[in-house]
């Protein structure tokens, strides 16, 4: 089965009003969901982009829906949006076990227990009183049996005060016990009884509490108390990643740093982390602008950390020339969620800087109203990403990506590949003779001067077309925010769909 199938339907634009092709239902929906952090993004809001999942959820095979769900909560590492899915199968589909199984497959964390409920509720305009007072079966026994997946301390951990909370779910799924202990903790939930677990936050909010005779002594003490939980190894490795600029203005010692950047250097460490790429960027840029001693140690641990996640990138080798190009254009610079300081833009950069970090003959560079090229080392992947984003003004703002294929082109220029990190809302500002210059018709021209090159548009925000046909001449989507999307790009270079991925996933 195909599904990177694109048509060409006359009159279909993209957000810049520019030409563009519309994707088949399995695909959009696919790019839709892995670029969702459900903010609203430049183009579109968060409520649009529910409906149009909504809408798409309804235009797709319900087994593909479920299996789409759980890939990206399992491999691409997203919470929300799969829970969203789910919730909306359930609107749409009944009848065998394809809700129970997406729902017990996205069901990861205890309080996402909580989380799914609250958005069942809204989605169902669920109000007042009759808030969660009937609940679709299918999703009761998927939730039954992510209830027998947690322990005391799981529960404990996420066990918050919020609408809708895990006693409230416990009366309305009415999970089965597999054993008299965790019957023993279905009752605790149930009494609210739960024994409150030892985290990090615990310890340093009941230390905030207490009153202390003078600033220094109140330094002092939370110095100590991050020293007592580096040394305890009971900080993982988000809390680690989050908390650097705490410990440095705390003052750590001397060792302490070092058990830090131990810590977060560690390969078998990085992998098990799990780390979405952007979270090392956003804790290099939180360090970077310190001024303690400590901070070069630190920005080298984090170097070598996204250099280990790098490392499972299939790279291509010495006889593979590839092009890198970023989209720094203005709609690029939206943050991913409404709490997060980190931009399509920078995700864009992280990932194509991970790339280049793995081949061996490739040149980057950047577009806007203009194309740059920028040579880095392939080295210091957090650095080359801050080298970019300080020059992005040097281009301009417009979505001239174009002009990449074009400078090839005129420069003769053989590569295998060209990457281009985008949103795919490409428009061009070179109007010669009434006629913009298409995309479509630079491709084929580098295609009739290097027959083997193929092109690769890196999707970071799904809004649904693209600005060329990715149906033929070597022209591939790959959709996503996390490193995983490499996964599929080493897929495609196996000769496989870009979707195959999805139809292994167990279900």
């Amino acid at each position: 089965m195909r599904f990177n199938v694109f048509t060409k339907q006359a009159g279909v634009k993209n957000h810049e009003d520019a030409q563009a092709f519309a994707m088949d239902a399995r695909m959009e929906l696919y790019s839709t969901l892995v670029t969702t952090a459900l903010s609203n993004r430049f183009y579109e809001s968060a409520d649009e982009r529910i409906d149009r999942i909504r809408t798409l959820i309804a235009k797709n095979d319900p087994v593909f829906v479920a299996r789409l769900a759980i890939y990206a909560r399992t491999k691409m590492n997203l919470r929300s949006v799969p829970l969203v899915l789910a919730v909306e199968l359930a609107k749409i589909h009944s009848g065998n076990a394809a809700v129970r199984k997406t729902v017990s497959g996205v069901v990861k964390r205890a309080d996402e227990i909580t989380e799914l409920l609250a958005y069942y509720q809204v989605a169902n305009k669920r109000k007042g009183t009759k808030k969660l007072n009937k609940l679709s079966k299918q999703i009761q026994h998927g939730l039954a049996v992510a209830f027998n997946s947690f322990d005391e301390y799981q529960f404990a951990k996420y066990d918050r005060a919020a609408d809708i909370t895990l006693r409230d779910a416990l009366f309305l799924v009415h999970p089965k016990a597999v054993s008299d202990q965790q019957q023993l903790v279905f009752n605790k939930i149930a009494k609210q009884t739960l024994q409150v677990p030892y985290t990090w936050e615990t310890e340093l909010s009941a230390l905030g509490q207490q009153k202390f005779a003078s600033t220094f002594a109140k330094a002092a003490a939370f110095r100590a108390k991050w020293e007592e939980l580096i040394a305890s190894n009971k900080l993982g490795y988000m809390a680690l990643l989050r908390n650097l600029r705490n410990m440095l203005e705390a003052e750590i010692s001397t060792d302490a740093v070092a058990h830090v950047c131990a810590q977060l250097a560690d390969p078998v460490a990085v992998a098990k982390s799990k780390q979405l790429p952007f979270r090392f960027l956003a804790a290099w840029r939180e360090v970077k602008v310190l001024e303690f001693g400590a901070v070069p140690l630190v920005l080298d641990a984090l170097e070598k950390a996204v250099t280990h996640s790098a490392q499972n990138i299939r790279g291509f080798d010495a006889h593979t020339s590839v092009m890198i190009a970023c989209d720094v254009s203005g709609s690029m610079q939206k943050s991913v969620s409404d709490k997060s300081k980190v931009m399509n833009y920078d995700i864009g950069l992280m990932l194509a800087m991970l790339l280049q970090s793995r081949c061996q003959h490739v040149q980057t560079g950047m577009f806007g109203d203009t194309w740059k090229i920028i040579n880095v080392s392939r080295s210091n992947i957090l650095a080359n990403v801050q080298e970019f984003y300080s020059r992005e003004g040097e281009v301009g703002y417009a979505t001239n990506g174009y002009l990449v294929l074009k400078d090839l082109l005129e420069r003769k220029q053989v590569v295998d590949k060209v990457m281009m990190f985008t949103d795919c809302q490409l428009w061009n500002s070179d109007v010669g003779d009434g006629a913009q210059i298409s995309m479509t018709a630079l491709w084929k021209q580098y295609k009739a001067m290097v027959p083997q090159a193929r092109l690769y548009l890196f999707d970071l925000a799904g809004y649904g077309k693209t600005p060329i046909s990715i149906r033929e001449n070597g022209v591939y989507l790959i959709a996503g925010w996390s490193d995983k999307i490499f996964d599929v790009l080493a897929a495609v270079e196996d000769g496989k769909n870009a979707l195959s991925e999805i139809e292994n996933v167990v279900f």
